[in-house]
């Protein structure tokens, strides 16, 4: 009875995570980047734009959406240790709310401006207690067996423990950064190269390794995919680690090249464009599931190479931009679209994912938006092509009904009663 009330509790809070996850990916993240990118086409310039609502963009998507959903899983991955005795329900709960108050005040006071001075430090403060309580929630499980050693563990559970402290490291910085901008700053807008900084930290030091971790855990169970090398993954988190450090050393050629060597090293570990060596588990999700796996790593190193080229050939931001696009959209949203719609109705209450049509629709428009993104934003912004201004807005829209159809199919798989109490 203990394991099944700890286990209807964790089913609950990361249904509470992914739900306010995807309020923020629907609201400030999506929407508001839509309406960022047509400001920017009607002046044709990335400068019209404030800087507070870019990065209030960014923050929803990276944080309040990507982010909701690591505590959630990861709060939920406690009833599965089997070494764990009791599910933190306060701790988790407590977690939840702190984290979700500190997502929509940075939102808010990057947006509106309203208060910024206050919002913006509470915000840090909230998110990091957020993340202290999961810490202390996962180093506090006790082995039911004081007798019993844990196995060596594998490749792919070091990269995760390490891109989330990674996470943590990130998110005390984003507070002290948010506390010396309400100090010292004049408007709710860090500077720009160390807001890139923080995004690096965020996106390279933490989501992509996650995703790598993860990948290497499921991939050869869902995908059919070889079993991936270990040692080869560590050599490419390792470089990642190196690409980070050289991001704040303002080494940016030396990053990019360490960048793509990390991909294209990560991406043979997993076996990702190699033939399959089992049959794929298709129940109850589209039969295109490891084909869009396999888009996604195409997207990670278009963006390690657009990278590369933006060190020297970029004036505009059009090249950096289309980088970091491929990058959040083309790689790690289209891996959480994929794996997302695969594991997430499992985790609330073993449900069926409502729609396996929505599921391809949500990932082909993700990815032709993205395309449209990443091939028309350099052409506007560099001025190799004026019509481009025109035509990207409607990458926007197109991405934008990938994100409503990927929120559609979650909610309405949510909304049905379990496999086992359908009829």
């Amino acid at each position: 009875m203990a394991r099944v009330s700890m286990e209807r509790h964790s089913q609950r809070l990361v249904t509470a995570f992914i739900a306010s996850g995807m309020l923020f990916m629907l609201l400030p993240g999506t929407f508001l980047g839509v309406w960022n990118l047509i400001g920017i086409s009607q002046q044709r310039t990335l400068n019209s734009l404030s800087a507070a609502w870019l990065q209030a963009h960014g923050q929803a998507q990276i944080y309040g959406w990507v982010g909701s959903f690591i505590l959630g899983i990861g709060f939920y991955s406690l009833t599965k240790m089997q070494s764990t005795l009791s599910f933190p329900v306060c701790a988790a709960w407590t977690s939840w709310t702190l984290w979700t108050l500190g997502i929509a005040m940075r939102w808010t006071g990057g947006v509106t401006g309203w208060q910024w001075r206050i919002l913006l430090p509470l915000s840090g403060v909230l998110q990091l207690i957020a993340c202290l309580l999961f810490y202390r929630s996962v180093r506090r499980h006790r082995p039911a067996d004081p007798a019993h050693h844990p196995p060596r563990r594998e490749a792919w559970m070091v990269i995760v423990i390490a891109a989330t402290i990674a996470f943590l490291v990130a998110v005390t910085v984003n507070f002290f950064a948010m506390t010396h901008l309400a100090l010292y700053g004049t408007s709710p807008a860090l500077p720009h190269v160390f807001d890139q900084q923080l995004v690096v930290l965020a996106v390279w030091g933490v989501l992509v390794p996650t995703i790598w971790g993860f990948n290497a855990r499921w991939l050869p169970v869902f995908a059919g995919f070889k079993k991936p090398d270990g040692i080869r993954l560590l050599v490419a988190y390792g470089l990642i680690v190196a690409s980070v450090v050289a991001v704040f050393l303002q080494w940016l050629p030396i990053a990019a090249v360490l960048f793509l060597l990390a991909a294209l090293l990560a991406i043979d570990a997993l076996h990702v464009w190699q033939p399959a060596v089992q049959p794929a588990k298709l129940l109850h999700v589209h039969k295109t599931f490891p084909f869009f796996i396999r888009v996604a790593y195409v997207w990670l190193v278009v963006s390690c190479a657009l990278d590369a080229l933006a060190v020297r050939n970029d004036h505009a931001g059009g090249i950096w931009g289309a980088s970091r696009h491929a990058l959040t959209v083309g790689f790690i949203a289209g891996m959480v679209f994929a794996i997302g719609q695969r594991v997430l109705p499992a985790f609330c209450g073993m449900r069926i994912l409502w729609s396996t049509r929505l599921m391809f629709w949500s990932l082909l428009l993700l990815h032709v938006g993205c395309a449209l993104r990443v091939t028309l934003e350099p052409l506007a912004y560099e001025s190799y092509w004026m019509f481009a201004w025109k035509l990207l807005p409607y990458s926007a829209f197109v991405e934008l009904t990938a994100v409503v159809l990927f929120a559609i199919n979650i909610i309405g798989t949510l909304l049905h009663p379990p496999a086992h109490l359908r009829p």
